[in-house]
């Protein structure tokens, strides 16, 4: 692993998975869990993120977290792609979106933005999340993740929120998806499924490593827009 100037991962070098794929979801028990703790036989990126950890949270979140997704067909299978989605002040509307990918395409979700703080920041990335480096969500999706980009959090969910276009660069010549999440309740409270609609993917001009700020504030520009068409129809 190589640690740019920034603080970020470069590149993700190749590391010993022992069996558990670090894109596609499986189903793991405690026992299992344990054994391979013991052994020192568990995965960890060099990101931090733990897939043996996510998966056996994973029923527990899925149960608390219930998710209604409109269009689940313009959720990748397969290959790099970055999902640009709203959210409020907190950390929900990326747990549900990465549930709705779970759910739809048996994916693991790399939500851009862990705090770069002890024990929360660790404990977000065990959990898939990235730190906001524009480095870091280049080397992702030359991995072939799905990465999220939350807007920048509006009050009460109402809008879309701004896009954070240095981060849009290292997104330029991937398939990038706008995504609308609405609460299933009040303040969030679990009420009802989270509603969450998907878009068609965007138009990106600029090719792949081009790092045309031009075009990544054209892309941050269609993102919010459509982002915010798919919030004014949920």
């Amino acid at each position: 692993m190589s640690v740019s100037n920034s603080g970020g991962v470069t590149n993700v070098s190749v590391l010993p998975v022992y069996g558990v794929d670090p894109d596609r979801t499986q189903t793991t028990d405690l026992l299992t869990v344990i054994r391979r703790r013991i052994e020192g036989r568990y995965p960890v990126d060099p990101f931090g993120s733990d897939p043996q950890l996510q998966d056996l949270i994973a029923p527990f979140v899925t149960a608390t977290v219930h998710v209604q997704v409109d269009h689940p067909e313009r959720l990748p299978d397969d290959g790099p792609a970055v999902l640009v989605s709203n959210r409020g002040l907190g950390f929900v509307e990326p747990a549900a979106l990465a549930v709705a990918l779970r759910q739809e395409a048996g994916r693991r979700l790399r939500v851009i933005g862990a705090p770069d703080v002890p024990i929360l920041g660790d404990l977000m990335r065990k959990l898939g999340a990235v730190m906001s480096y524009q480095n870091d969500l280049a080397a992702l999706l030359r991995a072939e993740h799905v990465a999220a980009i939350p807007l920048g959090p509006t009050w009460l969910r109402t809008g879309a929120g701004t896009p954070p276009i240095q981060l849009l660069v290292a997104a330029l010549g991937y398939p990038v998806i706008p995504v609308a999440v609405r609460p299933g309740g009040p303040l969030g409270l679990p009420l009802r499924p989270w509603r969450i609609a998907v878009g068609e993917p965007l138009a990106v001009k600029a090719k792949r490593g081009s790092g045309d700020p031009l075009a990544a504030a054209e892309l941050a520009e269609a993102a919010r827009d459509n982002v915010q068409r798919l919030i004014d129809q949920l």
